[in-house]
């Protein structure tokens, strides 16, 4: 059964996000939505929920359709909600007086812990704030759930839950699912639609498949149009032939056939369509400087511990030498978090427990970006602390996706992903040895994390890597620490901590 059939859709803000779109979203339908950072997800969606009137095209929706919308960020106002109270509000009064038992199965499905139920959601983590957004739609029992990158500040034993929880869901609900996670594009979609500007293509596969086929198709419309174009080529040649011929003699018939020649070369040229190229939503470069010193960083058995002085664990003898890429593992709350803040005072020289040799120059991202001032604009940000003229600094922003305009905006105004762009781009302005980085695939789209991941690998950087993300830990890591039983065990593989962690699902 159809429920929503869009027909020729487009949505233009500012600049093409995508036109011609016609989709039929049918019961159970499992649909990934993939695209580059600012290309138009997020817009199709509110198109779907009807928060967004398209630009061109129509949707046609099956009578009394209800929609249940996952976005991005939770709303200021449900900051000083508790978590109950906030889910409950998604409920009509009348439910609300009488049915409150349905936030009580919710919060119970999503396996939300009692002692977080009435906390304020300004005091939880933004994976719990995720789950307290997933929690109010649910509960409404929507026809159709639309999920916004659901796996954003998520760990790997949420994301494992909310795989398990989307695979339990009733067959006949349809899934529209946009998110940068591979891993999980993969685990919990059977269909994938690729976003463009023009030519749009779904795949009765998950990403992984999906994108294969696409590269295919890509390879073979390009082949299509180079022999086109050939073909036209091949015939203009033969037209300025003939007609020097035809000049040269006087004949009508050859010019006639000229002419014949150049129209269905046109004719060609004019028919053939060029094979898509993705306009790449700003590069990702880092530098690595020079270093003599074989360990950058020595670890002598230290003690991590919280704020209060509680022992999380101890370190044993670590080393990270030049072109390490560690992979630091551990559920939330093992304490990543502390070791990455033991070693960014290291390198302010506020901690000496942690040894650095002296000539490491390091650059820190944490997951919120905290290092940017989002008041300041781009250009303000990158000439205020860094030597370089303001011609330089434009050419740097416009590679890394940012236009004049968006360059003399504030940050907080900025999309995620150009956020993170900037903040890649700032650390690579550091020209530092070693980078420590906490969820750096946040807010990238896929182009971005395989750029990140090329960056990493090509360069053979030294860094320290906190991450969530399956295909990125995999593909970069070298060496992996994880935290478990009180110690800092390395492993040769990050596979035993993802079967643990994945194991709740």
């Amino acid at each position: 059964m159809t429920l929503i059939n869009i027909s020729s859709l487009g949505v233009t803000r500012g600049h093409m996000l995508f036109s011609d779109l016609n989709l039929t979203i049918s019961k159970g339908d499992r649909i990934g939505l993939v695209a580059a950072n600012g290309r138009g997800k997020s817009s199709l969606m509110a198109c779907l929920a009807g928060e967004l009137d398209p630009t061109e095209g129509q949707i046609t929706r099956a009578r009394g359709l209800r929609v249940g919308t996952v976005k991005q960020n939770l709303p200021q106002r449900a900051l000083s909600f508790s978590f109950y109270d906030w889910v409950l509000g998604a409920l009509a009064k009348e439910q609300a007086d009488y049915e409150s038992w349905r936030v009580d199965i919710v919060l119970e499905d999503l396996k939300v812990p009692l002692d977080l139920v009435q906390k304020p959601l300004n005091e939880l983590s933004g994976g719990w704030q995720r789950t307290a957004m997933l929690a109010a739609v649910w509960v409404q029992e929507p026809d159709i759930l639309l999920l916004d990158e659901p796996t954003n500040h998520l760990d790997l034993g949420r994301i494992s839950l909310l795989q398990a929880w989307l695979a339990k869901l009733p067959k006949d609900v349809p899934l529209i699912i946009t998110s940068h996670d591979r891993a999980f594009l993969d685990a919990t979609t059977e269909q994938t639609l690729f976003l463009r500007p023009q030519g749009s293509r779904l795949f009765q596969q998950p990403f992984g498949q999906a994108r294969d086929a696409l590269a295919a198709e890509d390879a073979a419309d390009e082949r299509r149009f180079a022999n086109e174009m050939s073909k036209a080529r091949q015939l203009r040649r033969q037209a300025a032939k003939l007609k020097n011929i035809g000049i040269n003699s006087g004949s009508d018939l050859l010019l006639t056939k000229t002419k014949q020649l150049s129209a269905r070369a046109s004719q060609i040229e004019g028919s053939a369509a060029a094979a898509h190229k993705e306009n790449n939503a700003g590069a990702i470069k880092l530098a690595n400087r020079g270093t003599h010193a074989k360990a950058l960083i020595t670890l002598d058995d230290i003690s991590v511990q919280t704020p209060s002085g509680r022992l999380l664990y101890k370190t044993g003898q670590k080393w990270i030498c030049k072109g390490d890429r560690v992979i630091l593992l551990g559920a939330n709350g093992a304490g990543k978090t502390q070791l990455v803040k033991m070693l960014q005072s290291a390198f302010e020289g506020r901690d000496s427990a942690v040894k650095c040799a002296s000539s490491v120059i390091a650059a820190y991202s944490d997951q919120s970006l905290s290092q940017i001032n989002m008041d300041q604009s781009a250009m303000e940000s990158t000439t205020q602390h860094f030597e370089i003229s303001d011609q330089r600094a434009r050419g740097l922003l416009a590679a890394a996706g940012l236009s004049v305009a968006q360059q003399n905006r504030k940050i907080t105004t900025l999309s995620g992903g150009q956020k993170a762009r900037l903040a890649l781009l700032l650390l690579r302005l550091k020209t530092p040895n070693f980078y420590l980085l906490d969820e750096p695939t946040n807010h990238l789209d896929i182009d971005g994390q395989e750029a990140l991941e090329e960056e990493l690998i090509g360069h053979q950087l030294s860094c320290l890597i906190v991450t969530h993300d399956r295909n990125f830990l995999r593909n970069i890591g070298t060496r992996f620490w994880w935290i478990e039983r009180g110690k800092l065990q390395e492993y040769d593989s990050p596979e035993p901590f993802l079967r643990a962690e994945m194991a709740d699902g």
